[in-house]
């Protein structure tokens, strides 16, 4: 039998290296809940982890039951990616790698832009991808052309860009660099189910993107330069569900820090 997304505490097999199980851990930002990826190639019995998820005894023992993990990468620091970390080692003994040096075990090893990791006969290339947080980072999986975009790209819907530390000139310039890619590689997503190539929705991304800040630079017209966050997430969001301005607040911060600066 075939899985289909969502599929709560069972291994799905998406591509014929990547795997993933998804914690029962749903909400407004989480949507289904998250996705633990697990990358193993053809033939082979150890793999690379990517984001243990939240420390949920559960899943985690899930997880290390796939394994042996050789090796368990971080895409950003969000408690729903990493909270985990420390009773998954102690579970698998896996070193961790991670762009925040506070999220590293067992290796000093950060993740450098552009680095190809080779570990147990995979071959994964960083791409640092930084605006939803100031470490969001991406990987390439080589060979088979399928990318792990953390929440810089979603399963479905949009992502929010984090107010403490999200930037959105970076976060532009990132989508562009997942552009660059080009055609036809899978979108294996932090959230939401994977999705055929990754083109057309970093396309749509960036366009959505400018397009919420054009809407905020007339907002800014109408109320004033000044406008507090607040006036213009109710100025440009007016044909939402008010449940969801605590939510555009955070993006319309980002905003209007990049149009401010």
């Amino acid at each position: 039998m075939t899985l289909a997304h969502p599929a709560y505490a069972q291994l799905r097999q998406v591509t014929p290296v990547a795997a993933v199980m998804l914690e029962n851990n749903p909400g407004m930002m989480t949507l289904d809940g998250t996705n633990t990826w697990i990358l193993r190639a053809p033939g082979r019995e150890e793999c690379v982890v990517v984001d243990p998820g939240e420390d949920d005894e559960e899943h985690l023992r899930r997880i290390a039951e796939v394994g042996p993990v050789a090796l368990t990468l971080i895409t950003h620091r969000h408690h729903d990616h990493t909270d985990g970390i420390d009773r998954f080692v102690e579970m698998t003994g896996s070193p961790v790698r991670a762009v925040d040096p506070s999220l590293r075990r067992r290796t000093d090893a950060g993740l450098p832009d552009g680095e190809l990791i080779e570990e147990v006969g995979l071959a994964i290339r960083v791409v640092r991808t930084p605006g939803h947080t100031k470490d969001s980072t991406s990987f390439v999986v080589e060979g088979e052309g399928s990318v792990l975009t953390g929440d810089t790209i979603l399963g479905r819907g949009t992502t929010v860009l984090d107010s403490t530390d999200g930037d959105l000139g970076d976060y532009l310039a990132s989508l562009r660099t997942l552009i660059d890619l080009g055609a036809g590689h899978t979108v294996l997503p932090g959230h939401g189910g994977d999705l055929p190539d990754l083109l057309p929705v970093a396309q749509y991304y960036l366009a959505h993107r400018e397009e919420r800040l054009a809407q905020v630079r007339a907002a800014l017209a109408v109320l004033g330069e000044g406008a507090e966050v607040r006036a213009v997430v109710e100025h440009v969001y007016a044909d939402v569900d008010p449940k969801l301005w605590d939510v555009a607040e955070q993006s319309v911060r980002v905003q209007l820090e990049y149009l401010r600066h």
